[in-house]
């Protein structure tokens, strides 16, 4: 649905993307990371042919963008930029109506009205777009951003700046995408949310530094861990761990042993089972997943691509 090659964008002297390369299927939610200034919404005005690469090519939708296919690829992109941008003085349904007008909608009049429905916004229809809360205001961009049915959406910080109740409402509605089959980018700072609705991210800092799962990223920087809580005073049981094959072995708090493990499938039932031989009492087993936030700071910090690139 998206596939980028080699895409690398100068802005005169300055490099804002160098050489990213990367593939969004239907139905796959992408999440695009990275500090400030490290090239996000430079790439998604690239996949959304608002402006050229200097170098490499990308196709959405099977349409190359070029030069002479850049209004077939809008057509096939719905770009929901940070600021809304909607129209003040004008009604929710006006702002709708006008932009699908100039998107040249079929029966604009019906898609807004189906829009409105969607996004629950029927009730506000006819209020002024600058009396919307920001969360409001966020729901009608993305009722526009959607309003020519595009099979692909790009979602620039969609939920920035938006209080817990509307930010969830955002991410449901970008899940829902994703079950009707759309190709989603979505670029956010906030990993908690990346880590809710991304398939896979890309941790950009001007080129690519990882692109997986937050799963396998966690797994290649740190290796698979699990914590088992005790009844007892974990430190007396650190030594029966390691003799059944637990390394890393860490003591958290007074009753919680955390460990790195090889074939956590095969090796957790051994260590369980020694402890239990020698007398221990097992609360809990389960995990040890570090947050997405430690993966992302030890790629950003360490800021050296390879083999989490490939």
């Amino acid at each position: 649905m998206i596939a980028a090659r080699h895409l690398s964008r100068r802005f005169g002297d300055r490099a804002a993307v160098e050489d990213v390369t990367f593939d969004v299927k239907a139905g796959e939610i992408f999440g695009l990371l990275g500090p400030n200034g490290a090239g996000k919404t430079t790439t998604l005005r690239m996949i959304a042919g608002l402006i050229a690469p200097t170098s490499g090519d990308a196709s959405v939708a099977g349409v190359p963008l070029t030069s002479r296919t850049i209004d077939r690829v809008r057509q096939h992109v719905g770009f929901l930029t940070e600021a809304p941008g909607l129209w003040e003085r004008l009604s929710v349904r006006m702002n709708l109506l006008t932009y699908a007008r100039l998107h040249q909608v079929p029966d604009p009049a019906a898609a807004v009205t189906s829009g409105l429905e969607r996004f629950g916004l029927a009730d506000r229809a006819d209020s002024m777009a600058a009396e919307l809360s920001k969360g409001m205001k966020q729901r009608v961009a993305l009722a526009r951003t959607l309003l020519h049915n595009p099979p692909v959406v790009l979602l620039d910080e969609p939920t920035s700046g938006l209080d817990p109740h509307s930010a969830r409402i955002v991410r449901d509605m970008v899940l829902g995408l994703r079950q009707q089959g759309h190709a989603i980018i979505i670029s956010t700072h906030n990993l908690d949310e990346a880590e809710r609705v991304a398939d896979r991210v890309g941790v950009l800092r001007r080129r690519f530094l990882a692109v997986a799962t937050p799963g396998e990223l966690r797994h290649r920087l740190f290796g698979t861990r699990v914590r088992i809580t005790l009844a007892e005073d974990a430190a007396a049981f650190a030594g029966v761990a390691a003799a059944a094959g637990a390394t890393d072995i860490e003591v958290a708090g007074r009753n919680m042993l955390t460990f790195a493990i090889e074939d956590v499938d095969a090796g957790t039932p051994a260590v369980v089972r020694a402890l239990v031989l020698a007398g221990a009492s097992i609360l809990s087993v389960r995990n040890d997943d570090r947050p997405l936030e430690e993966v992302y700071l030890a790629l950003v910090e360490d800021d050296s691509p390879g083999e989490l690139a490939s």
